[in-house]
């Protein structure tokens, strides 16, 4: 029988076109993911400024395929859903726990996950932010990043910018 770790398989790593990058703007930028291939591209034209790892939604929370903008952009955001209960001295009593279904145990409160470098795409909260990338689809329906391509991405684009997300 395999090991958990056996099964999380390494992906490649960020690449950049330096000579690409300088010329991409909010302006000219738009972005592609793929599901299938779990990358995300930074683009101008046809041009792939940044070609980063991703982690999308996994089976009954999968990321919707389709075209977007982006909606918002957060850098410090929150998850309004997932999260940890903690106590008032801050210490976790329960992790990964979803605000909808868990309750919380008495004198806790809700502190959202973090989404660093959050760039919204739908109204039901789905976005691309820093994440754990496994190897394969394991969000609830967002779409995670390493921190440095998704630091990369959110300064190069705006509120508007485009994102097809590709099955």
């Amino acid at each position: 029988m395999k090991k958990a770790a056996d099964l999380i398989r390494t992906q490649p790593g960020i690449t950049t076109n330096a000579g690409i990058l300088q010329h991409i703007t909010a302006e000219n930028s738009h972005v592609i993911v793929s599901l299938t291939k779990q990358r995300a591209y930074l683009m101008t034209g046809d041009q792939i400024g940044i070609d980063s790892p991703i982690s999308s939604g996994k089976r009954g929370h999968t990321t919707p395929s389709g075209s977007f903008t982006v909606l918002e952009k957060d850098k410090d955001h929150h998850s309004s859903l997932y999260g940890d209960y903690k106590d008032s001295t801050g210490r976790t009593v329960r992790s990964g726990i979803s605000a909808h279904i868990d309750s919380a145990p008495s004198g806790t409160h809700f502190v959202g996950a973090s989404m660093k470098w959050f760039m919204r795409l739908t109204g039901e909260g789905v976005g691309m932010h820093v994440g754990i990338l496994p190897g394969y689809p394991a969000s609830h329906g967002c779409i995670r990043m390493p921190e440095p391509g998704a630091a990369q991405f959110y300064s190069h684009v705006k509120v508007g910018t485009p994102v097809r997300v590709e099955p």
